[in-house]
């Protein structure tokens, strides 16, 4: 099935307007919608937040026209909103475009409603730049877990810290920025408890404007985390530990230990998943950086490298067991590469 000039323009045009919502739309899918009729635009609309109308509900409010471009398949169920197949054969639309299909078991097949009502339903076009704008969405709605995008700050020798732990700062004022702005689009940032200890981080996003803070969240076996952190302070903390669970002012505490005595990283992912997280930033150490690889719970790498040096004796990027062939080692997929003030920033995927 063929797509026209005017059908792609039309939907990167609802591919721009998903991506407002890159702050705002968690755990809902970042969804962008233009209604044309012939080649004239009619309406716009994209889902902001979660409880507020979707994309076809907010375009279709304004106008109606021959055809309806979306990023994703109209929904099928009734939710917080009603279903936006049923909006748009009460619209009498007479062909709809979806970039993708809904993973969401609950909401799919909003497609085959409206083709089995008459509506001319195609699916496909930019399909690969939607399921990348709700990578996140996409992770949890198809492996019940999180997208985990670990960040590392490092030097060009990759040290990401003194030998006593210490790491601030590492990267430039520029970097730093850039940083925030991938906090912000996360459902939730990961630490661990040696990184509370070092550095006292507040893991907020403060350097780019954002109507809401990620969920904080803390790796913490034995409940090492300081009752006077500043991560417990404000909006309250999530732990996972491997103890018996206790009280800890502004925080709460869910104890899912492992064979060894340490938190169940994978049980961790299907738990904050549960809650509705798509997208897990970890900004930790090389410990739990090397736990959280060797236990296959990292999908990208978000690196930014220094031009300096810090020699042998600082911390590395993560902790990982001697590999005696370079045939054993992890292979990544560089996804970009760009320069961000005087540092360096790497996008790679296992």
């Amino acid at each position: 099935m063929g797509f026209s000039a005017f059908d792609q323009a039309m939907m990167r045009r609802a591919l721009e307007l998903a991506a407002r919502g890159l702050y705002t739309t968690t755990p809902n899918p970042r969804v962008g919608c233009v209604v044309a009729s012939g080649e004239k635009v009619i309406a716009e609309g994209w889902h902001e937040r979660v409880g507020g109308p979707h994309a076809e509900a907010v375009a279709l409010e304004k106008s109606s026209g021959d055809t309806l471009y979306v990023t994703l398949e109209p929904c099928n169920h009734q939710g917080r909103t009603p279903p936006c197949a049923d909006l748009i054969l009460k619209k009498k639309v007479g062909r709809v475009v979806a970039a993708m299909l809904d993973p969401n078991p609950k909401a799919a097949h909003g497609g085959k409603k409206l083709a089995a009502a008459g509506v001319r339903f195609e699916h496909g076009l930019l399909e690969a730049e939607a399921r990348e704008l709700n990578i996140g969405f996409v992770s949890r709605m198809t492996r019940q877990r999180p997208w985990v995008r670990l960040k590392v700050a490092a030097t060009l020798d990759g040290r990401t810290a003194l030998a006593n732990g210490k790491s601030q700062w590492i990267t430039g004022p520029e970097a730093r920025k850039d940083g925030h702005r991938w906090r912000a689009r996360a459902c939730a940032i990961l630490t661990g408890a040696g990184t509370v200890r070092a550095d006292d981080p507040q893991l907020t996003v403060r350097d780019v404007d954002t109507p809401r803070q990620p969920l904080r969240v803390i790796a913490d076996s034995q409940l090492e985390t300081p009752p006077g952190a500043r991560i417990l302070q404000g909006e309250k903390a999530l732990i996972f530990c491997a103890v018996k669970e206790k009280h800890l002012k502004n925080a709460e505490i869910v104890s899912i230990p492992n064979a060894q005595g340490k938190v169940d990283l994978p049980k961790m992912l299907e738990e904050l998943a549960r809650r509705g997280v798509n997208e897990l930033h970890v900004e930790a150490g090389f410990k739990l950086n090397g736990s959280l690889l060797r236990e296959g719970c990292v999908d990208e790498l978000l690196l930014y490298l220094n031009p300096s040096l810090l020699g042998d004796s600082a911390q590395g990027m993560v902790n990982l067991p001697e590999v005696l062939s370079l045939q054993e080692r992890i292979q990544l997929k560089i996804q970009s590469l760009d320069r961000v003030g005087e540092d360096i920033r790497i996008v790679a995927r296992l």
